[in-house]
């Protein structure tokens, strides 16, 4: 059975993103080394994974050198806003769109380059999976949402069990808060 992987915002090829982002890495050639070897090393051929954007800067031909690197096959790419000329060789990728919304066995997910505050479903349990922050948006514990991009993960894709358990606890956050909001709200009327 292939698995799922969730990632984006590799940026490969930008130099400036090492300096803007804090990336540890001494140039293009040592990040872009780093981010497809962790990539082949979790995420497999016959996987299927979900890239939320900014893929790397380059004409045509980079983006399919790039593209060549990754073993997995299968992956469907929501683009952002550093994807330009990524967008103009979409057959590269299995499918493209700027929103999701997929399933992952029962579970509703919300794919978008960026953060919401709410999204389809968002009361009912579907998550929100975004980029674009590299790590840098604070993260909301009661909210089914978090970055999956690179500079979260150690520059690794996030596999699906890995989210569900962050989202496991987000819920139990969740539910915990509003029971207790509950509680104090009949409080107050008594």
């Amino acid at each position: 059975m292939a698995d799922t992987w969730f990632t984006s915002d590799f940026h490969l090829g930008h130099f400036n993103i090492i300096r803007y982002c804090n990336r540890p890495f001494a140039d293009t050639q040592e990040m872009n080394a780093a981010i497809v070897e962790r990539m082949n090393a979790s995420v497999k051929s016959d996987d299927v994974l979900y890239f939320l954007g900014d893929f790397c800067m380059g004409g045509p031909k980079a983006v399919a050198l790039y593209r060549n690197q990754i073993a997995c096959k299968t992956i469907h790419f929501i683009d952002g806003n550093h994807d330009g000329t990524t967008r103009k060789v979409p057959h590269l990728f299995t499918s493209w769109s700027s929103l999701s919304e997929i399933r992952v066995g029962k579970q509703g997910i919300v794919l978008c380059h960026y953060a919401m505050k709410v999204w389809p479903h968002h009361s009912r349990g579907t998550w929100q999976l975004y980029g674009h922050s590299h790590g840098n948006l604070p993260d909301d514990p009661l909210s089914l949402s978090m970055d999956v991009g690179v500079d979260s993960h150690d520059f690794r894709p996030w596999h699906f069990d890995e989210i569900q358990a962050v989202m496991k606890v987000k819920a139990e956050a969740k539910a915990k808060h509003i029971e207790m909001r509950e509680l104090m709200a009949g409080k107050g009327e008594s």
